[in-house]
Order: structure tokens, then C-alpha cells, then sequence
């Protein structure tokens, strides 16, 4: 595929640079996860990275702790009525959650601005090649998606450094002299070692016109800035628009069957993690993710910047890297997502040698919302055509 292509080819490059190696590894997630694409694909665009609810499925359940405290008047701490101090605990299934999570954001108000401005961080976990140990690589990516047409659009994307993943892997890193370079495992056929550092790299801020059509988001298909803000607000109505476009295939690629459910979730994933979305079709999606037969309940966890949420998930079978599960992890109190783990179930293909149930990657919302505006000019060496 032509993502490989590219990749083994700046891989052969000798030497390449920070710049080179972040666009490397974003190309080599596209071409084997297809997951984090959210602009549409274009000349210039640099690269940025079940419940129907039958009795069944509402069995899978998510234990939440809340705390309540007992009044001075009658019954609070009477029988049956929580005591002061003391924590109880009730269960929420999917679609609880999912609802919980569209009620708060039905709630906030809806802004603009010049620029829609994400943060988010990433995380790839590689096999030390000849380690026998596991590190994650962390990068940063930003982006200010322009409001009207005529402006450009802008990102930067900077390496946080690699560092190993568990205390075992420390260990093992330490016994090997504690090396500040990493050769790691490509997945793919032929593609040689790539070598990532502890050491973070320089901030790259590229900028682009939109194409012809300002087109400025993938969901499902090619989308404008005014084509988003359009989405239905009725779950049913919502679903029926972003279904239209489903070919019974992956987002990426035609050649990678892709259930319905699932490919829904991961149209309805990008849309609430990065994209600037009313408040109330925000909420929408929610519910209609809530429908969904294949999304189930996990509990509460925390994502890699230590933030508890509570998640649900779907699980995929692939044929490249084994059975995964996608995890969304959301702050209902916020009504809104923190972000996404993505968990090998049985590991194979590309992910053999990694441990199940292990966190294979991750994508963190750091900040999200509108700004009035973008880098006046690049902080590190620039990038794309500008204007």
C-alpha cells in the first residue's frame, strides 16, 4: 500500500530528521490502524495524525463511587439513607453513561471563533528490537482548523520522547545500560528498524490553504467547517446522515471490512474527541453510540495523563494485529470525552510478543476549543505551503 511504500522508503533514508520521523510514524499509523485521521486527505495537508439495551446487553455494568453526607434532619441518616462520609455505590451500564455524558453536553453553550484549537497526545508502544522489552513513544499534535474559508489552516506536531512502558521494562532497560536511543520493531513486511529517542525533539508548526472545497475535517467522508456545524441534533436523524456514507469497510480502506456498528463508533469518536460540533449534536452522537449493539460498558479508568473516567468500548477483529478494543474514555460530568485507549485482546500480526490486555496506543484530549487565533509563525521549522 502506498503508506508503506512511503514509510520504507524515508525509513532507508540514512540520518533522517525529528521532522521526518513524526510524519514517518503518523503515515505507519494510518497504514496499519487507519484510526486518528480527522482532515481530510489532500495535496496539501500535512500529515496530523449495542446496546440496542435488551436485558442482555445492559448487564455489562460499570461500578461508579459517589459519596453522600447525611443532614441534620430526619431521614437522611436513617435506614436505608447513606451515612456521612460513607461511599455507596451504584452501577451504570453503557448506555447510562453514554446518556449521562449527552445531558451535560445538551446543557453548554455553543461559541465560536476564529480557529477550532486541539491538543492531543499520542501514544505508540514498539518491542525494543533484540531488547526483549517494551517502550511507549509520546507525541504532541496540535491543530487550528480555521472557522471561514480563505484562512489557513495550521498544526505542530513535536516528539515527546520514548520511555519504557512498565516497571519490568525499566528494568529490563536499566540491565541494558539504560540506552537513551531505541531500534524498535516496524510492523510491517520488510520495513526496517526505526530508532526513537528519551529525548524530546523540536516543535515542527507546518501550515496549508484548504483545498478548493474547504474541506476541513474527515467523517466518513470529506466535510466543510459549515457542513459540521449542520449535523442533525436528533441521534436517529444524525445516524441516518454519517450511515449514508458507510460501504460496509474501514474509514481508510476499502480492502478492510468494518461492521456497522464499528464503523460508526470510530466516525462518532472523531467527531466528539476533535471536532468543533455544536454542543447539542456533541450530545447526539453521544446517543447514538448509546444504540449501538456492539458498545458495551469497561468501568471506570484512568487515561495516560491519570484522569478518571468512566468507559465504554467495541471490540475489532483484525487480520494485521489481532482482536483490539476501543476504548472511549469520558467525563460524563464534563459531557465530553478525554480520549481513546486501544486494548490487545488477543495479540497477533503486528502486536505479537505484546502482552494481553495491554494498552497498545492512546490519543488524549489535552485541550479542546475555539481560539481567535493561530501561530502568527513557526516556532520550530516550517512546513507545507502557507500564505
Amino acid at each position: 500500500m502506498d503508506e508503506l511504500r512511503m514509510v520504507r522508503t524515508m525509513l532507508d533514508r540514512p540520518a533522517p530528521d525529528d521532522a521526518v520521523v513524526a510524519k514517518g510514524r503518523e503515515r505507519l499509523r494510518t497504514a496499519t490502524r487507519g484510526r486518528r485521521r480527522t482532515m481530510p486527505a489532500r495535496r496539501t495537508l500535512w500529515v496530523t495524525g449495542g446496546l440496542g439495551l435488551t436485558a442482555a446487553t445492559a448487564a455489562a455494568a460499570v461500578a461508579i463511587s459517589t459519596t453522600g453526607t447525611t443532614g441534620t434532619g430526619g431521614g437522611g441518616g436513617g435506614a436505608g439513607g447513606p451515612q456521612a462520609g460513607r461511599s455507596t455505590t451504584r452501577t451504570l451500564d453503557a448506555r447510562s453513561i453514554l446518556l449521562a455524558a449527552a445531558t451535560e453536553a445538551d446543557g453548554q453553550a455553543d461559541g465560536t471563533g476564529g480557529y477550532w484549537h486541539t491538543t492531543i497526545v499520542d501514544r505508540d508502544t514498539y518491542r525494543v528490537a533484540d531488547g526483549g522489552y517494551t517502550v511507549v513513544q509520546q507525541d504532541q499534535r496540535e491543530q487550528w482548523t480555521p472557522s471561514l474559508p480563505g484562512r489557513p489552516q495550521w498544526s505542530s506536531n513535536r516528539s515527546l520522547g520514548a520511555r519504557p512502558a512498565t516497571a519490568a521494562d525499566t528494568a529490563a532497560w536499566q540491565r541494558a545500560g539504560s540506552p537513551a536511543t531505541f531500534k524498535v520493531k516496524v510492523p510491517g513486511k520488510g520495513l526496517k528498524p526505526m530508532t526513537l529517542s528519551t529525548k524530546p525533539g523540536p516543535t515542527r508548526v507546518d501550515r496549508a490553504p484548504l483545498d478548493d472545497g474547504g474541506h476541513v475535517f474527515w467523517l466518513g467522508r470529506n466535510v466543510t467547517m459549515k457542513d459540521l456545524r449542520a449535523l442533525p441534533a436528533d441521534p436517529k436523524r444524525l445516524k441516518a446522515s454519517l450511515q449514508r456514507w458507510y460501504q460496509g469497510h474501514g474509514t481508510e480502506s476499502s480492502s478492510e471490512p468494518m461492521s456497522s456498528d464499528l464503523w460508526l463508533y470510530t466516525v462518532a469518536k472523531g467527531l466528539i474527541t476533535e471536532m468543533p460540533a455544536t454542543p447539542k449534536v456533541r450530545g447526539a452522537a453521544f446517543r447514538m453510540l448509546a444504540d449501538l449493539r456492539a458498545v458495551r460498558a469497561i468501568g471506570q479508568v484512568k487515561d495516560a495523563r491519570g484522569r478518571s473516567g468512566a468507559a465504554i468500548a467495541v471490540t475489532e477483529r483484525t487480520a494485521r494485529a489481532g482482536t483490539l478494543e476501543h476504548r472511549l474514555i469520558i467525563d460524563t460530568a464534563a459531557g465530553r470525552a478525554l480520549g481513546e485507549d486501544i486494548v490487545l485482546v488477543k495479540p497477533g500480526g503486528f502486536t505479537t510478543g505484546f502482552a494481553p490486555g495491554s494498552v497498545w496506543t492512546s490519543s488524549t484530549v489535552v485541550t479542546q476549543g475555539w481560539t481567535a487565533s493561530a501561530p502568527t509563525k513557526a516556532t520550530g521549522s516550517q512546513g507545507g505551503s502557507g500564505r
